[in-house]
């Protein structure tokens, strides 16, 4: 198949699929951290976008320089932006709502679901898309995947089944705050981090779901 992963540096799902034999691309604004520049576009993910809704071909450069000519994708997996969008951050949302950054950010994850593809996948946290657009499919965590993580994961499928668990482990105790507020500790760890290492850290996709991904979809 021929697969774009859409707002992915890490490669981590790319490399999944490519590992299985797929044609897959990741695509993100930055550059990939995933040791494979020779699968990765590193482009606004727009520009794909306008050939893919009108049902052209693509023709786009990978980031050691060479030209790629795809006329049609069987398969996306995008992992849209979810700052604007997870419940975790909703402490800030009438800000955003305000200046506009939510709604453009709703747009954006709103035009992935117009695709004309066989097969589609969006991720995101829990968060207002459930209501602005509708329930996922499915919810889902890294340690139903045999990563000692919880990350409770949404996905809007189409043309593809549920994820099945391949391997639920034990998770660490959750971490409390005075508050009375509860933090997986892997999450509240990374708060020491610098704010953009912290985001990337928290947005990268867990190894056993990456490999159940290509396993059962591909």
């Amino acid at each position: 198949m021929k697969i774009l992963v859409a707002c992915e540096e890490s490669q981590a799902v790319c490399k999944a699929f490519r590992e299985k034999g797929h044609y897959a691309f990741s695509c993100d604004l930055l550059e990939c951290s995933g040791g494979h520049p020779e699968w990765h576009i590193q482009s606004d993910i727009g520009v794909l976008l306008d050939g893919i809704e009108n049902g052209r071909a693509v023709m786009f450069c990978s980031l050691d320089g060479r030209a790629h000519l795809v006329k049609k994708w069987d398969m996306v997996i995008a992992f849209p932006p979810c700052t604007d969008l997870a419940a975790s951050g909703a402490r800030w949302f009438e800000e955003k709502r305000k200046d506009g950054r939510q709604q453009k950010s709703i747009e954006f994850f709103l035009r992935f679901t117009r695709l004309d593809v066989p097969k589609l996948v969006i991720e995101n946290p829990v968060g207002i898309m459930s209501t602005h657009y509708r329930t996922p499919d499915q919810v889902i965590n890294p340690y139903q995947f045999g990563d000692p993580f919880e990350k409770k994961t949404c996905l809007w499928l189409k043309g593809v089944e549920k994820l099945i668990p391949t391997n639920i482990v034990d998770i660490p105790p959750r971490v409390k705050f005075e508050s009375g507020k509860t933090m997986p500790k892997w999450y509240a760890d990374a708060w020491h981090l610098p704010k953009e290492e912290r985001a990337r850290l928290r947005s990268k996709t867990f190894p056993g779901i990456a490999a159940a991904m290509a396993d059962q979809w591909g």
